[in-house]
């Protein structure tokens, strides 16, 4: 087990309180042996993914059999994004700060809980309850995994892994519908779409039990939880405004200005207090790391641009094009081959050749272009060139996402590492959640305005079902919902453009080839040489 001194915080600063860790305990694994220790974390990252994915397609039934109104429908899904998204930064700090392997499975833990009373919920109060303890769970694997497997895999060797997670995600994202809807058809029932995740959950805590060795941090620290509890307040309040608005009440509203200026308030005063922390969630000196800011800002806008435009393709397909649920699955299956295939192909040639940065310009510079390629297109696009658009978006995602955490982690401190992993992963999260508010509000008030209004307006009106529309009626709404989801695309192009700018001024540094572990160890040694000196 690691030791480590205890000075009194008043005498030394957190650095100094580092615990010193055994080189025995930080050993280079063999690839053999690291497939084995992130066996674990690749079925948790697939119960995570699964767990926003499987849902979606039980929600009219959910809805119908707990007797709960619409409204409901949007915060099933909503709240377990807004618990995830608030709560990564917390789980990076937590992750500075002790053992992540157990953190790993305590996140693991609480998607268990939240599963099993979502499973057998009586009512709805219960089962938002119960969403909201599985998007704490995934708030902690989204900032976890990436944190452990830095920590057992060096940067340069971290692309050769990459390709296993892409197949994880891209099988989760396309399955998790399809899954959803053969078990809600199914005797089981639309509870078992919480409760399938529960066995691979306890599988992927008793594999890492088992095949997952990191070193036991031990640190004399106190966790400012007044500055966790004010930056998830403050973001809170921004992404249930971002939720909110265009929808309640218009974006510039008396509501919009106050909910926006409490949480600005509520931020400002978190970072006064994380300024003066020994130990703060967000350390502030991330941001002067010019790598850190820029792959930060650039994973906002990516977000932004992305998530806020690709998640409304499967409306798309249904209502434009009038394609069922699980034929809009399928068809979504370029951009995720797209996905898969750049993140397999880059990050072997990343580990072989050492450089990065030329993957990253390269993915930057097709998502601008495949948004505005599917900024083109209308009810009648075909399906090759709805392919070949998705296709260009996928490889670009692919390109850029794990390469911005990548550029972050080759370039912090050890003791940082889970700080600024999660901050890069918490901005894309929560530009993704503001992009996906802000554009279903254009979409609506976009198809509201070609229809005449019909539809509802500002979001608030129920989405159609094709099928049982009269002919000349069906054509409208087809066309005005084509032509609302290609101007998605065509506003999430220049907040693509930002972000390329913004990886355009990252500087490239050699990949680092040793693990997190053993830098953490060098560190500690030289922190507790100077202070013998």
């Amino acid at each position: 087990m690691t030791t480590t001194s205890s000075p009194s915080p008043a005498d030394t600063p957190a650095a100094d309180s580092a615990p010193v860790v055994a080189a025995s305990e930080v050993a280079a694994l063999t690839p053999r042996q690291t497939v084995q220790a992130i066996s674990g974390l690749m079925i948790g990252m697939l119960v995570a993914v699964l767990a926003g994915t499987v849902v979606s397609t039980a929600l009219p039934r959910i809805i119908a059999d707990l007797g709960a109104s619409q409204s409901v429908y949007t915060w099933v899904v909503t709240i377990e994004l807004l618990a995830m998204t608030a709560t990564v930064p917390l789980w990076g700090k937590l992750a500075d700060l002790y053992n992540n392997k157990l953190l790993v499975q305590l996140s693991l833990s609480f998607f268990v809980i939240g599963s099993l009373v979502a499973g057998f919920t009586p009512n709805v109060e219960l089962l938002l309850a119960s969403r909201v303890v599985q998007g704490i769970g995934a708030g902690g694997l989204t900032a976890l995994v990436q944190i452990v497997m830095a920590a057992i895999i060096p940067p340069r060797e971290l692309g050769r892994y990459s390709g296993i997670f892409g197949a994880i995600f891209a099988s989760a994202t396309v399955g998790g519908p399809l899954l959803g809807g053969f078990l809600v058809d199914s005797p089981l029932g639309w509870r078992s779409c919480f409760l399938v995740g529960v066995p691979f959950s306890l599988l992927a805590i008793y594999l890492l039990q088992r095949t997952l060795k990191l070193p036991t941090i031990r640190r004399d620290v106190k966790i400012d939880w007044l500055g966790a509890l004010l930056i998830t307040g403050g973001v809170s309040t921004i992404l249930v405004w971002s939720t909110f608005a265009g929808n309640k009440f218009d974006w510039a509203s008396g509501w919009s200005f106050a909910m926006v200026g409490i949480a600005l308030v509520v931020l400002a005063l978190a970072v006064v207090v994380e300024a003066r922390h020994p130990e703060p969630i967000i350390p502030l000196d991330l941001f002067r790391n010019r790598t850190v800011a820029l792959s930060v800002v650039a994973s906002m806008l990516v977000g932004l641009a992305m998530f806020g435009g690709s998640v409304f393709l499967s409306q798309y397909f249904q209502i434009a094009q009038g394609h069922s649920p699980t034929s809009a699955g399928l068809r979504s299956l370029p951009m995720i081959f797209g996905m898969l295939i750049s993140s397999t192909i880059a990050g072997g040639l990343i580990t072989k050749y050492g450089k990065w940065k030329i993957y990253l310009v390269l993915g930057s510079i097709l998502l601008p272009l495949g948004l505005g390629l599917l900024g083109t297109i209308d009810a009648h696009t075909s399906t090759l060139m709805m392919s070949a658009f998705m296709a260009v978006l996928g490889v670009g995602v692919g390109l850029v996402m794990q390469n911005l955490v990548l550029a972050a982690q080759n370039d912090v401190p050890a003791r940082e590492l889970g700080a600024a992993t999660s901050v890069v992963s918490f901005f894309r999260s929560m530009g993704g959640t503001i992009g996906v508010s802000a554009l279903g509000a254009v979409l609506a008030s976009r198809v509201a305005s070609s229809l005449g209004g019909s539809t509802g307006g500002g979001g608030g009106g129920a989405v159609p079902e094709i099928s049982k529309l009269p002919e000349p009626v069906r054509v409208a709404v087809q066309e005005a919902y084509g032509n609302a989801t290609a101007d998605l695309f065509v506003i999430s192009v220049p907040i693509a453009v930002l972000a390329l700018v913004a990886v355009l001024f990252i500087k490239e540094k050699p990949l680092l080839t040793t693990s997190a572990s053993e830098r953490m160890a060098t560190e500690d040694k030289e922190a507790a040489g100077k202070l013998d000196a």
